[in-house]
């Protein structure tokens, strides 16, 4: 084995390794700045939703775990929870963006005893500092309509493979992973009881690795080993909120086809309205993406 090969391959080893890691010092690894959540393309359709005829007040008491599911590991017991506590803040997060924020007002629910305590202070501290003339807050706002729901299902290593190949001992590997997390979503009138909606999503969650490697002597007692590798994980978090924002989104489209309630424009609720139920009919649950915003 010459030696130039020997040096060709350490060089280009080192800058597949070098090319695997961001160009930054110490420090600044160490300190990335936040970043808010980008928008998946169902947000993005919630967002764009028509204005409604007339906005809808609705309350979240909670969207809770109901999977009892632990992190899937294959090596360890973990006990981390597979799926995030708080989605009821996903939730209220995607009510509030649906339509820029003019298809629901949502009402505070999940700290109403924090709320109630507050407005009691408020009151004792009004009528001791003015009395019999103290002002008195105004009502509370109550809902006509409440979700209820959860993420129900977690199912972990659902699809599992990989491939690979050497060749005169170089060679790589790729595995890969699937996941699924599956959210349900219901309007209750708060009046009647009745349920008026229900929906069910499913989102996919990928894992993916990929590794390469060089195994070769270069001399009789001189072994040449080097090994990259890159391993990428969907945040499952991120799959639980897309899954709730394409809940919301289907469950306007759902209560609008039922009447409901509706588009403050007809024509361009009616193009929406046509999208969904065709997609909705011959999509299956799992593969299911929001429909996207009609031309003009």
């Amino acid at each position: 084995m010459s030696k130039n090969f020997v040096r060709l391959a350490l060089l280009s080893a080192a800058l597949s390794l070098a090319g695997c890691f961001p160009q930054k010092n110490g420090r600044e690894l160490l300190e990335e700045a936040p970043i808010l959540t980008p928008a998946s393309p169902t947000a993005l359709d919630l967002e764009g939703l028509p204005r409604p005829k007339r906005k809808l007040d609705i309350a979240v008491y909670q969207f809770p775990d109901l999977t009892g599911k632990n992190e899937p590991n294959d090596n360890v017991a973990v006990f981390s929870r597979a799926v995030t506590q708080g989605a009821t803040g996903f939730v209220v997060d995607s009510l509030q963006r649906a339509g820029h924020g003019r298809w629901f007002t949502v009402d505070e629910r999940t700290g109403l005893n924090d709320l109630l305590q507050e407005r009691q202070l408020v009151r004792a501290t009004r009528a001791e500092f003015e009395a019999e003339s103290a002002r008195p807050l105004p009502p509370m706002r109550f809902a006509g309509l409440l979700l209820e729901g959860g993420i129900i299902g977690f199912d972990g290593n659902v699809v599992t493979g990989g491939a690979g190949a050497n060749y005169l001992n170089i060679g790589g590997n790729v595995q890969y992973r699937q996941d699924s997390v599956t959210v349900a979503m219901r309007v209750v009138s708060v009046q009647t009881g009745e349920i008026l909606t229900s929906i069910t999503t499913t989102k996919t969650v990928y894992s993916i690795a990929i590794q390469a490697n060089v195994y070769q002597f270069v001399s009789l007692n001189k072994l040449l080993q080097t090994e990259a590798g890159i391993t990428r994980t969907e945040p499952t978090q991120l799959a639980v909120r897309q899954a709730i924002d394409l809940g919301v989104y289907a469950t306007v489209m759902q209560g609008a086809l039922k009447g409901l309630w509706s588009f403050s424009d007809p024509n361009s609720g009616r193009a929406l309205l046509e999208n969904y139920r065709l997609l909705d009919a011959v999509t299956p649950v799992q593969s299911f993406n929001a429909p996207k915003k009609s031309e003009g």
